[in-house]
């Protein structure tokens, strides 16, 4: 194997997945700026997801509709749609 390949500063981080409140508490070198409490009383790094297993279609089964970019607004924009609210 070779040496100095993988790095060193692996660290407990929670993964949430924003689609669908879930989160997941997991070893990893990923750089965070945001921190959060853990069912264990401790704080952690947390990295925001926008999709995982838990809201994934291939996994779930189903298809969710999942509006993270306003893509149904631009596209209401573009084609001069009026929203029926």
């Amino acid at each position: 194997m070779k040496k100095d390949v993988h790095p060193e500063n692996y660290r407990y981080v929670v993964f949430q997945d924003l689609s669908c409140d879930y989160s997941f508490l997991t070893r990893s070198t990923v750089e965070t700026k945001e921190t959060i409490k853990w069912e264990d009383g401790n704080e952690y790094p947390l990295y925001k997801l926008e999709i995982s297993n838990k809201s994934h279609p291939f996994f779930t089964g189903k298809q969710n509709l999942v509006d993270s970019a306003g893509r149904i607004e631009k596209y209401n924009q573009k084609y001069n749609i009026k929203s029926s609210k």
